[in-house]
């Protein structure tokens, strides 16, 4: 299909861009686990109680912050694929229910992934791993696809309410509930941390807003794909000048107030749960990158062919770093030799990834795959 094309019925071929944009946060990530495997100097955490996590100098917490791309990312990419998902299952006549029951079923794999595959990679921890019970990102991938399943087949116009109103209940978390005993429920829906019983860093309600603002802009690739490209440019710089409006105005915006007075404490924002502050930063930058890989073409090669496999990408990078953290650095390394593994982690998993693509194209697997 041409690049222009702005047909507001059809739903396009697969759009480079996404997938772009999916496999550098997944380069991200990868950084930041080859920081824990490898290295063994992984931050603590940035929660919304607690200590917070502090830095001495510029690229210990560099190498950090680059990867808070990757978690909001995730989700708002998700919420574009939902949504043509939908649209492209609906021109083959496929039932709402059929669809609403593959999100369902596609959320139930991720959460069992989570569980049953993922949790054991953490366990190869090098420093050692003392939780019984993790709640990751996988969890509240599946977790908000499922509550969110119908949605792509509703009116597109509920989208943006929708999506502020998610937004702004984020700022309403209790300043400082670290330490308290709630429910399993709560820990699971709105409030991180925990014990070593359960320990929830990814509950579910607060990474909903950027899963239907990943809706919102999958209608609108749907719609006119360069004109949603163009606001992503709008909507990336707006959200990063309301950070730096909003980083200096309380605990609202912030969850916590900034711990220091440098630009480390100033854009050392809150992760877990997602602050106002954090989504507009994260998510700017993410939008920018999104408008810059429209308008790239075969220089994306290498990131599409990450973002076209995020599952077996991020299941088989755990593994491996866990390996090169037991075998080759059992005591950990320094940042800079971390990144010469963290690269050789890429090199090994960019042919592993090409074939699995290949793989989930074969007919005797595709209904099996499609849900991986």
């Amino acid at each position: 299909m041409n690049k222009n094309s702005n047909s507001s019925s059809p739903i396009p071929k697969r759009i480079k861009a996404p997938d772009a944009l999916r496999g550098l946060i997944m380069v991200f990530m990868a950084l930041d686990h080859a920081n824990h495997f490898v290295a063994q100097k992984h931050s603590s955490g940035e929660y919304w109680g607690g200590p917070f996590p502090e830095y001495h100098d510029a690229l210990t917490f560099l190498v950090r912050w680059i990867t808070h791309l990757s978690a909001p990312g995730f989700f708002f990419l998700m919420g574009i694929g939902m949504w043509l998902f939908a649209q492209s299952r609906r021109e083959k006549d496929w039932k709402n229910s059929q669809i609403i029951r593959h999100f369902a079923v596609r959320g139930l794999v991720l959460i069992a992934l989570q569980f049953f595959i993922v949790n054991p990679a953490w366990g190869l921890s090098p420093s050692g791993w003392v939780l019984e019970t993790y709640v990751g990102v996988l969890f509240a991938l599946g977790g908000t696809m499922i509550l969110l399943s119908f949605l792509p087949l509703r009116n597109p116009r509920y989208l943006l309410p929708l999506t502020i109103l998610f937004l702004f209940t984020n700022g309403f978390i209790p300043p400082d509930p670290w330490g308290e005993r709630i429910s399993v429920i709560q820990r699971l829906l709105t409030t991180p941390g925990g014990d070593l019983a359960l320990w929830v860093n990814y509950p579910i309600l607060p990474w909903m807003p950027l899963v239907t603002l990943g809706m919102l802009f999958g209608h609108w690739l749907q719609t006119n794909r360069d004109k949603a490209h163009q606001r992503a440019l709008w909507i990336g710089t707006s959200f990063i000048l309301i950070f730096f409006i909003t980083r200096s105005l309380g605990n609202f915006w912030n969850i916590r107030p900034t711990q220091g007075s440098n630009w480390i404490a100033f854009l050392n924002v809150v992760k877990y749960p997602p602050s106002l502050t954090f989504i507009f930063l994260t998510m700017g930058i993410n939008l920018l990158l999104l408008w810059t890989f429209s308008k790239l073409d075969k220089a994306l090669v290498p990131l599409t062919v990450f973002g076209k496999t995020p599952l077996f990408f991020y299941i088989s990078h755990l593994y491996l770093y866990a390996g090169l953290g037991i075998w080759l650095t059992p005591a950990g390394t320094s940042i800079p030799t971390m990144f010469l593994y963290w690269l050789l982690g890429l090199v090994i998993l960019y042919p592993l990834c090409l074939g699995y693509a290949r793989l989930k194209k074969t007919d005797a697997l595709k209904a099996i795959l499609q849900f991986f």
